[in-house]
């Protein structure tokens, strides 16, 4: 059957009906690359100009392969081979084998991690499973980098790269690792082994490269932006003396250096080939105009080289609504004002499925689990477990089981925790290990929890904040169907949605702190990956922040540098609830200094204002709603909270938006309600 090119827009029709040879496609977000490096494929085999058996398309998940193959099967084209590197190069090594190793058996290591703790623990390093997991990272990293152990020391010495430990210590877990994977009875490869076998045979077996260069004659590369040295190595064994090949990249969405990923050969193919054929996809069919001229703009700002192929996207969707940008003075209150926007989605029909929460650490899942369960809202994480069902979680929540049974600990149930979690990680400062940050992170934030649930008076004592703990954990266990998607950006790299909540956005952590210390690439590394959640959304799209992670807590956060600029109401250095924010006692008139002052809205030394009778009566309404929501009383308001309300004695909703700890969201649902009270007693 004949291809219809004329489904494809201008640019998409040039790349498809580019001549064999060199053709490199920029596409922009949203931009149909998929659907056009599939009508490439498709209109090269329908022209005759190479068989489908012939062809092998290198994408960067099954998912991608897969989609590919279905789209070129419902055209009627069968036999083109799309697959993923490891798995190409598994399928070409399990042929070649014998022919550059004989009868030398050999399997795949799927387990590296107890090979990595032996090397560990023979080099005399910690085994403790953060360690080995930043070792084995690290190992992955080099071989991709294609750095073997008598390289690493001075390899790593020309990188930004901090190591998870002593250079010399590192190289030498290294090289007694890949010493363990050969034995007297075969060859353990691991992944990584797979590529190197290959490109090795390739390069050093005539033979060998002869039969796989007769066997594939075109090759497609998709998201060329994040092939690692390594992969490219593979990749020219591939090739030979060719030039049959089209790529599929934008420099703009590189977030994997961390892995060795390198944007330079697409950054440079235009170099390698100077006859190749260059388009660029910019014309955005998933996003609406309001979203996709965000995105130019975040992307705008990014410097360094690879900026300079910055893409200029526009949107095809035609007008939407307008980003949604929107601080909060802690962390449970933008989880809380999140949810409810979540559900006003789902009321107005949006799908569940279409609807993802995304930030840039998984640790910050935990605030926005909670605000959705307490909504009633079904939720699945994407790309690890929920909160409570972390294996660091779980074996914190183990050893604070084993704290309650004691009779000669403190009685403050957050000191005991910060004791009890320091064994397992919970160190005074955030260490510098990727996977000894990721635990850190995750306990910090359990700690955040149990002293909410302290100061909320939900439980005072250590038993007591267990009992909160399991039953939090009970309800944050989502049924296995659709659902919200929680995810960390990394995770959602190639998916959308109509709405998306990109949260958490604060210094410190997007740009997350150890790029920041790493310097101006890393920190715009952290720019693409902000570039790459604005991109996810299709029509609906929220930013937040929160100035403290705890309710109540001290406002230590500022907003990130990323967002700085980007709509006329936020400046640099204020927003809209450090306006709002009371910063004088109203007794005294004095500056309040402590966050609980702030959140009173006076010294705690000071007179209080208040009727005591208003406070007991909104403690009773309270009570009332909170029951009736089957929600904890601090969901409603905290207990500073009120006082503030009994204090101001507010007449309208707009002066309850002048009380610290009331938004939008909370006059929304409890508004009428306080002033209801409070009319009684004017």
């Amino acid at each position: 059957m004949a291809i219809d090119l004329s489904v494809l827009d201008a640019d998409q029709r040039v790349a498809a009906e580019a001549p064999r040879g060199p053709v490199c496609i920029l596409a922009g977000a949203g931009t149909g690359k998929t659907r056009t490096i599939t009508y490439r494929i498709a209109n090269m085999i329908d022209r005759g100009q190479v068989a489908p058996n012939r062809v092998l398309a290198v994408t960067f998940t099954k998912r991608a392969a897969g989609e590919m193959a279905d789209r070129l099967r419902s055209m009627g084209i069968g036999g083109v081979q799309a697959r993923t590197f490891h798995s190409a190069a598994m399928r070409q090594l399990q042929y070649f084998w014998p022919q550059i190793a004989g009868d030398l058996p050999w399997k795949v290591l799927d387990n590296k991690f107890p090979y990595v703790a032996r090397a560990a623990r023979a080099a005399g390093l910690d085994t403790g499973k953060d360690m080995v997991r930043d070792l084995l990272s690290e190992i992955e990293w080099a071989k991709a980098s294609v750095i073997g152990p008598d390289d690493y020391v001075q390899r790593i010495g020309e990188s930004p790269r901090t190591p998870p430990a002593d250079v010399a210590k590192v190289a030498q877990v290294y090289r007694l690792y890949e010493e363990a994977k050969t034995n007297p009875d075969g060859m353990l490869l691991d992944f990584d082994d797979l590529l190197l076998h290959v490109a090795g045979a390739l390069e050093n077996a005539p033979a060998v490269a002869e039969e796989f260069r007769a066997q594939y004659q075109s090759f497609v590369v998709d998201e060329y932006q994040d092939v690692t040295p390594l992969q490219q190595r593979v990749l020219e064994g591939w090739l030979g003396t060719r030039d049959d090949l089209t790529v599929v990249g934008d420099a703009n969405q590189t977030i994997y250096s961390f892995t060795g990923a390198t944007p330079d050969y697409l950054l440079n193919f235009s170099r390698t080939y100077g006859h190749a054929t260059v388009v660029k996809l910019q014309r955005d069919y998933r996003s609406t105009v309001e979203i996709t001229e965000l995105a130019n703009t975040v992307i705008g700002k990014a410097s360094g080289r690879v900026a300079g192929t910055r893409l200029e996207l526009q949107g095809m969707r035609g007008h939407g609504p307008e980003p949604q940008f929107r601080g909060f003075d802690d962390e449970p209150s933008e989880a809380r004002a999140v949810a409810a926007e979540v559900r006003k989605l789902l009321d107005s029909g949006v799908p569940a499925r279409e609807i993802a929460i995304l930030y840039r650490i998984n640790a910050q899942s935990a605030a926005f689990e909670a605000a959705l369960a307490d909504e009633g809202i079904v939720y699945q994480v994407r790309g690890g477990e929920g909160f409570f069902q972390r294996a660091e979680i779980r074996d914190a929540l183990a050893q604070l089981v084993r704290s309650a049974k004691r009779t000669d600990l403190p009685s403050d149930p957050v000191v005991v925790a910060r004791a009890a979690l320091a064994p397992l990680g919970l160190t005074p400062t955030e260490p510098e290990g990727a996977q000894a940050r990721e635990r850190w992170q995750a306990l910090s934030a359990l700690v955040d929890l149990i002293e909410e649930i302290v100061r909320s008076q939900e439980a005072s004592t250590l038993p007591e904040v267990l009992v909160s703990l399991r039953r939090r954990a009970d309800a944050k266990q989502p049924p296995a169907v659709d659902g919200v998607t929680l995810a960390s950006l990394h995770a959602a790299k190639g998916l959308e949605w109509d709405a998306v909540f990109l949260v958490g956005l604060v210094e410190k952590t997007l740009p997350i702190s150890h790029a920041i210390k790493a310097g101006d690439d890393q920190v715009e590394e952290e720019r693409r990956l902000f570039y790459v959640g604005v991109t996810r959304a299709r029509e609906h799209l929220h930013l937040s922040w929160s100035l403290a992670r705890q309710e109540g807590g001290h406002k230590n956060r500022s907003r990130s540098r990323f967002l700085d600029g980007l709509v006329p109401q936020l400046d640099v250095e204020q927003s809209p609830q450090r306006l709002k924010r009371n910063k004088r006692c109203r007794v005294c008139g004095n500056p309040l200094a402590t966050p609980a002052d702030k959140a009173l809205g006076r010294h705690e030394s000071c007179e209080p204002g208040y009727d005591e009778r208003v406070l007991a009566t909104l403690k009773r309404w309270r009570l009332e709603v909170s029951r009736a929501a089957n929600k904890p009383a601090y969901v409603v308001f905290s207990d500073a909270t009120l006082m503030s309300i009994a204090e101001a004695m507010p007449a309208s909703e707009a002066e309850m938006l002048d009380i610290s700890g009331v938004g939008p969201v909370k006059v929304e649902q409890f508004g009428a309600g306080v002033l209801g009270v409070l009319a009684q007693f004017r």
